[in-house]
């Protein structure tokens, strides 16, 4: 192992409890224990232990599940009512134990505003009589249920009812019973959530979300107050030396209701600010938790929390090194951590413990891999969010993911296995056939490694002299090196296979005369063409990305979706002057582009002032700029040196499905990294 990370594989204690190695695997939805939106209520997670247990023979030190409610989402049952669970978890942990991990569950009270509502279930709330029909099953007010009545995060035409003091008692009463049967069961402390994100007890602590005139509200000592009636009831119940950390965002970074603030930018916060975060990382401490899990934001600014690749790498770690000064349990730090800056933090006293999460979506092994000298083997997490929280919001829609994918949280765009893995596996081939995959994108590397893995022989023609496809424009802009990294990581992985044969500079014209038993076609697709005079006078998009032409210094970027937006967003960050011109209402209104992503670029945007001109067609490009109509349909020109066009693609398949073809990727159907990977396992698990 290389010196520079030697201190992340050092011991450290929570409360009484060792930890053999400072790598945390942060909790992240849809990884509970204990099983989350079952329509049979919660149970036993086999899918999320089988995630843990890889990870934990894997080296990880510590792990902390995904949340799991005190109250079934689904039928509203008390997990302390369920004890079947907890004689199962017995078991689980006595087989952790073995592998030298240690774990935490982790408890929540409950999201309140933050509640991930969706189109679907928004107007059964909004309805009086629809939600008291459908309570039973799913009770909306009490999941909406927060400290005051607030504007809900998902649809702020909802105002989320105001917890009574009953609920509250109920909620400290839940956390002390449930954590009582943790520790009965083996598990080496638990987790509350959170002060932390804006979640419920969040919600409690912040002045702008806490409006109460009763002893939940106020004061600094009331705000505070429901978390550490928390800690005390657990302490009561499962004894001082029992673990409790405390999930804990540092500063809120919000300048509003459903408007955080972006780095770098001066702004009044009006959540946790470091002068109180000072204060309460002391008080909570002193109250009976012993280690903070920390970083920053709330769902107003979503993307300090669930970093997408537009924020800095270690993004957090300043604002959670500088909490560490103020108290004296252990302090974990996580957000875009990168191994050796954590490593150096913890070298330095900065913090006691990296904490990395979607990592260990995407590669299970990538701690080993580290011990054993393999980096280049680490296939990266490029913080796309697509597979493992895709939660889209635009104007107009609260949530517009589909069903399956709220409930079926933390898997992997890149890693279809993970928390799928009755779904996708590799199943040897009884007959090793020749395959021929068109097309060296990622639609095509990933079926060939599929295939090969199974047994078959396969040969990938690219024409171009380089694999990568269209991923090579994606991964061009300067915060895109984790996609840099992917590239790199396929070619690599290719190489280990000698089944595999790659031909470069070798275009396919008729896939019948391929010597083959099957054909995969991942010809991707072409970009749409708009019928406007002067178009040909505009860059497109992928051109302009692959080619980095040398444009002025006002731009029109055509399209605000998310490649036209990223495009704006580069072409800033070099110094130039970018106007948006999208038709829809929102940027990036579509489905599968996380609410963390977006809302980055949007209130970038916002932030600094970049003209977004929505609702607006574009009517014919000049040569000093562009001709648009906006919403009343009057005409109006935008001066530009250049014009980029970001306006779709259209799949462009060499050959279409039949007895022996297969299509994958772009060229079956225009998606992202996560349709095109999850399509070539769902057809090279066939052939």
């Amino acid at each position: 192992m290389d010196a520079k990370y030697e201190a992340l594989f050092t011991p450290w204690k929570v409360g009484n409890v060792e930890i053999k190695n400072r790598i945390v695997l942060c909790p992240m939805g849809g990884t509970s224990l204990f099983g989350w939106m079952e329509l049979t209520g919660c149970k036993f997670d086999k899918e999320a232990a089988a995630f843990f247990m890889e990870r934990a023979k894997n080296n990880v030190g510590l792990i902390i599940p995904g949340i799991a409610p005190l109250r079934d989402t689904i039928w509203g049952r008390w997990l302390w009512q369920n004890e079947k669970m907890f004689d199962e978890l017995k078991l689980f942990m006595d087989e952790i134990h073995k592998t030298g991990a240690k774990l935490f569950v982790q408890l929540t009270a409950g999201m309140g505003r933050s509640w991930a509502i969706t189109d679907h279930i928004a107007p059964l709330h909004k309805n009086k009589v629809l939600r008291a029909i459908v309570k039973p099953v799913l009770d909306t007010s009490y999941q909406l249920a927060s400290p005051s009545e607030l504007p809900a995060r998902w649809d702020p035409e909802i105002t989320t009812p105001e917890m009574t003091i009953k609920q509250i008692h109920e909620i400290i009463e839940a956390f002390a019973k449930t954590a009582a049967l943790c520790k009965k069961a083996g598990v080496d402390g638990v987790e509350v959530h959170a002060v932390h994100e804006g979640y419920l007890l969040d919600q409690f602590t912040l002045k702008y979300t806490n409006k109460r005139t009763d002893e939940y509200g106020g004061s600094f000592e009331n705000r505070y107050r429901f978390p550490v009636e928390v800690v005390k009831a657990i302490k009561e119940a499962c004894g001082e030396d029992f673990p409790v950390s405390l999930r804990y965002s540092v500063e809120s970074k919000v300048k509003d209701f459903r408007v955080g603030a972006v780095p770098g930018e001066v702004y009044t916060e009006i959540g946790r600010d470091m002068a109180e975060s000072e204060k309460a990382a002391k008080y909570l401490q002193d109250a009976g938790y012993d280690m903070l899990n920390a970083d920053n934001g709330t769902y107003d600014s979503w993307y300090w929390a669930h970093p997408p690749m537009y924020m800095p790498q270690n993004c957090n770690l300043e604002d959670v090194s500088h909490i560490k000064q103020f108290v004296d349990i252990p302090v974990v730090c996580a957000g875009r951590m990168e191994p050796d800056v954590g490593a150096k933090a913890v070298a330095e006293g900065k913090i006691d413990g990296v904490g990395v999460a979607r990592q260990f979506l995407t590669d299970p092994e990538w701690v080993t891999k580290l011990i054993e000298d393999r980096i280049e083997d680490i296939k990266p997490c490029i913080c796309c969010h697509s597979g493992c929280f895709n939660f889209a919001s635009s104007k107009g829609h609260a949530n517009n993911q589909d069903f399956g994918d709220t409930r079926g949280l933390a898997r992997c765009a890149l890693n279809p296995r993970t928390m799928q893995s009755g779904k996708y596996y590799i199943k040897p081939s009884h007959v090793s056939k020749n395959v021929a995959v068109v097309g060296g994108g990622i639609g095509g590397m990933e079926s060939a490694l599929v295939l090969a893995q199974r047994g078959h022989k396969v040969t990938i023609y690219e024409k171009s002299g380089e694999l990568g496809g269209v991923f090579i424009a994606a991964a061009a802009p300067s915060f895109k090196e984790k996609d840099r990294d992917l590239i790199a990581w396929y070619k690599r992985e290719l190489t280990k296979y000698p089944n595999i044969t790659v031909k470069l500079n070798t275009e396919v014209k008729d896939v019948s005369e391929l010597p083959a038993n099957a054909v995969i076609v991942a010809t991707g697709a072409t970009p749409n063409r708009i019928p406007v005079p002067g178009i040909d006078k505009g860059i497109q998009a992928v051109d302009f990305l692959r080619n980095k032409p040398e444009v002025g210094e006002n731009v029109v970027i055509v399209g605000g979706g998310l490649t036209g937006c990223e495009i704006a967003y580069e072409l800033y960050l070099q110094g130039k002057k970018p106007v948006i011109v999208e038709m829809l209402d929102d940027l990036i209104a579509v489905k599968g582009v996380c609410l963390a992503n977006s809302s980055f670029l949007r209130d970038f945007f916002n932030a600094n002032k970049v003209p977004v001109h929505l609702e607006t067609r574009l009517c014919a490009i000049e040569d000093d700029g562009v001709v648009v109509s906006g919403k009343d349909g009057q005409q109006f020109k935008i001066p530009a040196d250049n014009v980029i066009l970001s306006t779709g693609y259209k799949s462009a398949p060499l050959a279409t499905k039949g007895s022996y073809v297969y299509v994958v990727g772009d060229a079956d159907k225009v998606g992202n990294l996560r349709s095109v990977i999850w399509r070539a396992w769902d057809v090279c698990m066939k052939i």
